[in-house]
């Protein structure tokens, strides 16, 4: 503490004002008559004298160089010293000295920080001035799907406010909600991200664009925002309806999960009661009318999603998810994907490498196969080459092919089990060895040629096998042996059946279903995400298992 107080130019010799008036008059009088410097930090400094001397060709009796304080330094240069330190530790630095405190009262120092750690480039003072437009302090403050002449002004008053407040009682307060999150709401499950959004920070849900158009840009729409309206109170408030912002709440309820709450409900009701309700929903969801349906299961389908989905009025539960790790050895690389699944519409997967396996777990999901599961497993090692354009329109020939290549799956997987119960009874492994094990790197000869590598060859689905989506490449890299999951209505009787992964290039891929004779496409997600990735490797394979718990 001394050797502080002393790099500051502050401390007993100097007349401490904060430690004098806490010490009653015998106290300060022992206080004072105490050396300025403790035996360690005169030990200290003697070593530092004689270094100094030694080095210079002076002897250790020579006086030491004269000690610099930070105290001596220009507000300015103090001010951009502290702007570059982390938030953080501003608090901290604020207690040393009363004028640190009050070069820490500088707004260019939180603004700085508001910009280099959440993105936030907006200036408070020229806010009004310079013109923000529509989109960016009414429509989308509001809601986007409000379509009115008329604008409600609904900004706070930045002129009063202190870039300070907005890091302390915003940024820093929900920093732990920022990310991507997935929803519970039952199967159905959901992509959150909450971004800081300008002077917002805003929870945006991600949804896949109309079935079947997989390649079209993703759909969005804002759940929550959470601002400023006072200079030390963050509000809440829900998106969710087509009356505009209203009250809400929001609850961190543990490391990642954190819980919403509307404390107004009744903006979610429309003045035509459910129907009209049903209605704008389904043009929203779908794109369509119940008119335009004319498949009776999807119709059966639909409904039931409306039911369960808008019974929650935006109280839901939401628990982090991370994007997957990459690694240079990928056969392409890993994140979001869309996907067709027949009468239940376009789903959101996520794609993840595993050593000698690639799997596709869902974040959306149905009442067949919920949101969490493992959709499709790919065996990369296990190549299928599939025969000329001629002879693949030939259901039955495929299907010899991959049940062939199912065979050879089963037999190096009854061989690896033999070899690993042969080698636990002459040497046990600890769990942390073990994942290390199957972290390691492939051998370089069995490393999977990446797509870049091949060649493309013509592609045609096979006479009987049904797609939703009739654009599909007709050119593809490669192919490999895959299980898909398939289950009954509320994932009953669940099993993984055999079927062909098919890599068509670095953005889309696709899965033939040889049981349910169907072929399902897969688009990237090509979307930024700020604050999704994995602290590590084994945070990424947690989330996983935890998500795939929560529906098992």
């Amino acid at each position: 503490m001394a050797v502080c107080a002393r790099l500051c130019g502050v401390g007993p010799s100097r007349g401490c004002r904060r430690r004098q008036q806490r010490r009653g008059p015998a106290e300060t009088a022992t206080a004072d008559s105490e050396p300025d410097t403790d035996p360690e930090e005169e030990r200290i400094e003697a070593g530092a004298a004689a270094l100094y001397g030694a080095g210079s060709g002076r002897s250790s009796s020579s006086s030491p160089p004269p000690r610099c304080s930070l105290l001596e330094l220009p507000p300015e240069l103090l001010v951009e010293i502290f702007a570059s330190l982390p938030g953080t530790d501003l608090p901290s630095l604020a207690q040393v000295c009363t004028k640190f405190r009050r070069i820490l009262h500088t707004d260019t120092i939180w603004r700085r920080r508001c910009r280099e750690e959440y993105g936030v480039c907006e200036n408070l003072r020229k806010l009004e001035i310079t013109g923000v437009s529509c989109r960016d302090v009414y429509a989308k403050r509001i809601n986007p799907r409000v379509k009115s002449g008329r604008f409600m002004k609904i900004l706070p008053d930045y002129e009063h406010m202190e870039y300070r407040d907005v890091y302390t009682c915003l940024l820093h307060r929900y920093r732990h909600i920022l990310g991507l999150w997935q929803p519970d709401i039952g199967p159905y499950g959901g992509l959150l991200n909450v971004v800081v959004d300008g002077l917002f920070i805003i929870g945006w849900m991600y949804l896949p664009p109309h079935d079947p158009h997989v390649d079209d840009p993703m759909r969005f729409k804002p759940l929550f925002r959470i601002h400023l309206m006072e200079r030390k109170s963050a509000t809440v408030e829900c998106m969710y309806g087509h009356r505009g912002p209203h009250n809400g709440h929001i609850q961190i309820v543990k490391k990642d999960e954190f819980s919403t709450k509307c404390n107004q409900t009744d903006h979610h009701r429309m003045s035509g009661g459910r129907q009209e309700e049903f209605r704008t929903w389904l043009r929203e969801e779908w794109g369509r009318t119940l008119e335009d349906i004319f498949h009776e299961h999807m119709q059966e389908l639909i409904l039931m999603k409306f039911i369960y989905t808008s019974q929650y009025d935006n109280c839901l539960t939401y628990r982090r998810i991370y994007l997957p790790p990459s690694h240079p050895d990928d056969l392409i690389r890993p994140g979001l994907f869309k996907g067709t699944y027949g009468s239940h519409g376009l789903e959101i997967v996520m794609l993840s490498f595993h050593g000698e396996q690639a799997r596709a777990t869902k974040i959306t999901g149905d009442p067949n196969i919920p949101a969490g599961q493992q959709t499709v497993e790919i065996y990369l090692m296990h190549r299928i080459h599939l025969p000329d354009a001629e002879n693949l329109r030939n259901f039955n020939e495929l299907s010899r092919i991959v049940l062939e290549v199912r065979e050879q799956v089963r037999q190096d997987q009854q061989q690896q089990e033999d070899r690993a119960g042969d080698s636990e009874g002459h040497e046990q492994h600890s769990p942390q060895e073990a994942q290390q094990s199957a972290a390691q790197p492939r051998d370089p000869e069995d490393k999977v040629a990446t797509a870049s590598e091949e060649q493309p060859a013509q592609f045609l689905l096979p006479v009987g096998v049904s797609s939703r989506n009739e654009d599909y490449p007709r050119t593809y890299r490669m192919c490999f042996y895959g299980t898909g999951l398939i289950a009954g209505h509320g994932f009953t009787s669940p099993e993984r059946t055999p079927g062909v992964f098919i890599l068509f290039d670095e953005d889309r891929f696709g899965f033939i279903w040889l049981e349910l004779k169907s072929f399902s496409l897969y688009s990237r997600v090509r979307a930024t995400f700020r604050n999704a990735d994995a602290p590590s490797p084994q945070a990424f394979e947690e989330m996983l298992k935890n998500i795939q718990s929560l529906t098992s």
